[in-house]
């Protein structure tokens, strides 16, 4: 069975071929449009999708060397996302999959991101092992859910406020950082010292009232933009500089403690031996060593994703279709699926 993926949720242009269970091709466009307004611009992404569209589909299907007529399933994000940027997707995987007769496969964005770290390239997709516990963590999404073998799942937490993705890129356009500004604070990170300052940790054990936390599984991160704001605007320029990398440092430690200890809280609280983190986050190596770290600790399995599934990518918008096809919990020939651009779960939610 041959799976042609799309994926247009923000600010990547992706198209994937999944052929008998195993990734052929993962095209990826990156729009570097956005990096002088310091974040992704709705329309600009509209537009770059709609000049890109074509020609990654094409490169897609030459890359794994099948034609379109040899497609069986057209799968395509439906949200959530930018509802523009969903639009062009979804629109063109509609029409090519009307155009050729073929099913077509509505994707959940996050759900595909959830099952991404089970994505094997060559070897196959095999099924997730679940329940586990999985924690989604991008630019747009925070994200802890109880997933189930039959890909049904429980929302446990999620951002009251601002996603951890954000804060990395809001907190680093302070520091004077390119916009992504994510993996340049990993980068600094790693050679900074991350007790340098302790920035507040709110809903977690560790914020200055633990009273907050009492097995509050929700995250929040505006009051550490906040805190950030004010650190800086109370230190000169050269202080800031000359000890670039320790803010840095401390900063990522302030996202990444409180997304363990969550994780790993879910985790032991459902009596849940397995844990995977998804989303554009995941591939802080911060995160990663700290999550490995934990999940040892506690006799918890970890999977991650490989980093070229982390971002938003279409090999995983294929899988999902496969999983939901293999299982039987999706419709086919619904060429009438409308985008949206909220989250919303397949399965269920508290």
């Amino acid at each position: 069975m041959n799976i042609l993926g799309i994926e247009t949720s923000c600010d990547e242009t992706s198209a994937a071929v999944l052929q008998e269970g195993r990734i052929r091709s993962n095209v990826i466009s990156s729009q570097l449009v956005h990096a002088r307004f310091g974040g992704v611009v709705p329309e600009l992404a509209s537009r770059e999708h709609e000049r890109l569209i074509v020609m990654i589909v094409e490169e897609a299907l030459q890359e794994a060397n099948i034609q379109k007529n040899d497609l069986d399933i057209i799968a395509a994000t439906a949200g959530p996302g930018l509802i523009g940027a969903v639009m062009v997707g979804l629109s063109f995987a509609q029409g090519l999959a009307y155009a050729l007769q073929k099913p077509l496969v509505p994707v959940n964005h996050i759900e595909a991101h959830i099952f991404s770290a089970f994505i094997e390239d060559p070897e196959g997709t095999p099924p997730p092992q679940g329940p586990f516990i999985s924690l989604t963590v991008s630019g747009g999404h925070t994200l802890l859910c109880l997933v189930r073998q039959d890909l049904s799942y429980t929302v446990l937490g999620r951002t009251i406020d601002d996603a951890a993705g954000e804060a990395f890129d809001k907190t680093g356009k302070m520091l004077g950082l390119d916009y992504p500004a994510g993996p340049h604070i990993d980068r600094l990170a790693a050679t900074g010292n991350p007790a340098f300052h302790d920035f507040p940790r709110a809903l977690t054990s560790h914020s200055k009232t633990s009273r907050s936390f009492k097995g509050n599984l929700d995250f929040s991160f505006s009051g550490l933009k906040t805190s950030v704001r004010n650190y800086l605007s109370n230190h000169s320029e050269e202080f800031i500089q000359e000890h670039l990398h320790d803010i840095a440092a401390s900063i990522q430690e302030a996202i990444i403690s409180v997304l363990v200890e969550k994780a790993v809280y879910a985790a032991l609280r459902n009596n849940v031996a397995s844990i995977s983190i998804a989303g554009g986050v995941s591939a802080n190596r911060g995160l990663r060593e700290r999550m490995e770290a934990a999940c040892r600790h506690h006799g918890i399995e970890l999977h991650v994703p490989r980093t070229i599934y982390s971002t938003d990518n279409a090999a995983m918008i294929a899988t999902m279709a496969q999983l939901r096809i293999s299982r039987g919990v999706t419709e086919l020939n619904n060429y009438d699926v409308a985008p949206f651009a909220a989250f919303r779960t397949q399965g269920t939610s508290r």
